[in-house]
């Protein structure tokens, strides 16, 4: 369970984009879309591959 403390006279506005930020970090959502539908484990490493040549193409970059 999410808890969100609020300090006195917080605006709503603010606590929701709180939770909202906590919630995207569990990664549920991110999870029940991948489970949606079935990926072939060898999609899965074909990803995993183009993410990190995509990482290590950014590290390049930034030395």
């Amino acid at each position: 369970m999410i808890v969100v403390p609020i300090k006195e006279g917080e605006n709503i506005e603010r606590a929701l984009k709180k939770f909202k930020r906590k919630f995207e970090k569990t990664g549920v959502v991110k999870e029940l879309r991948s489970r949606q539908a079935f990926a072939k484990p060898s999609v899965k490493r074909r990803e995993q591959i183009k993410k990190a040549i995509y990482i290590q193409k950014l590290q390049r970059e930034e030395e």
